[in-house]
């Protein structure tokens, strides 16, 4: 058996009857079968103010939950997160997140001197993104661009998360099949099992 792992499971998604929280339920429920040490945060329980009203210049004090969030993401050997794909993007509060969240001396720094560049300091940690959305993420990518590399590669990455894989559940539009359904499930607690 593999060694047991410290998980951070994320749902950025606001409503709490979405298959954003059972793919995210299932994947804990592999991960705990398997004896890894879970932490579990629904974006729909968390009480902050999303915008960033000042950018930098004045760095807004931090609410409980954000801390939290915060000394989750550095306890976790690896983070997974799963929301939708709303208008080509994440839901704007898992948006507001990243900006109150995300902060230098948090998640990365900026190098000074004449070499730009900046310290991942989120490094050492893997991720896993899961996604799901109406239309095929081929059709998305050739009409609106790559729809998650703002968070994969401009947020976990950049921060130092690697790997990062991606698994990405199209075709959400109608619902899906009790079959369809079972199925997709049955993938994330296979990933929980393995914590991939």
């Amino acid at each position: 058996m593999a060694r047991s792992r410290k998980i951070f499971i994320f749902v950025g998604n606001p409503d709490h009857d979405s298959l954003s929280a059972a793919l995210a339920e299932a994947y804990a429920r592999g991960a705990k079968e398997a004896g890894h040490e879970v932490r579990f945060t629904h974006i729909a329980d968390m009480k902050f103010d999303p915008i960033l009203h000042k950018g930098y210049k004045i760095i807004q004090p931090y609410e409980p939950d954000i801390k939290k969030f915060q000394e989750d993401v550095k306890w976790c050997e690896h983070f997974v997160s799963v929301f939708p794909i709303w208008w080509s993007d994440m839901p704007a509060l898992m948006k507001g997140l990243v900006d109150r969240a995300w902060m230098p001396g948090f998640a990365f720094n900026m190098r000074k001197g004449l070499i730009p560049g900046w310290y991942r300091r989120l490094k050492g940690r893997s991720a896993r993104v899961i996604v799901t959305s109406d239309s095929h993420p081929i059709l998305l990518w050739i009409l609106f661009g790559g729809n998650i590399n703002n968070w994969v590669r401009g947020v976990l990455r950049f921060s130092g998360f690697a790997p990062v894989r991606k698994t990405w559940f199209s075709g959400m539009r109608g619902g899906l099949s009790a079959e369809r359904a079972q199925a997709l499930l049955g993938k994330v607690e296979r990933f929980g099992r393995a914590a991939r």
